[in-house]
């Protein structure tokens, strides 16, 4: 059997740590920043975890990982 490919966009989203949990980036930080708060754009910062019901097609994606 041939190796499965890892899926390149998933591959640029997200991260494993070494627990297992997924890391990925917030959205909605990418572009038009004027009309958004100060807020808004510092709570958007940093990483997050995937959620419990993507953690299924994220590791599909990601079959090395």
């Amino acid at each position: 059997m041939p190796k499965m490919k890892t899926k390149s966009g998933a591959k640029k989203r997200f991260t494993i740590t070494s627990s297992g949990r997924i890391k990925r980036s917030h959205a909605y930080k990418r572009h038009i920043l004027t009309k958004k708060d100060t807020k808004t754009k510092r709570q958007l910062r940093g990483m997050t975890a995937v959620h419990d019901s993507d953690k299924a097609i994220v590791r599909s994606m990601l079959p090395y990982a």
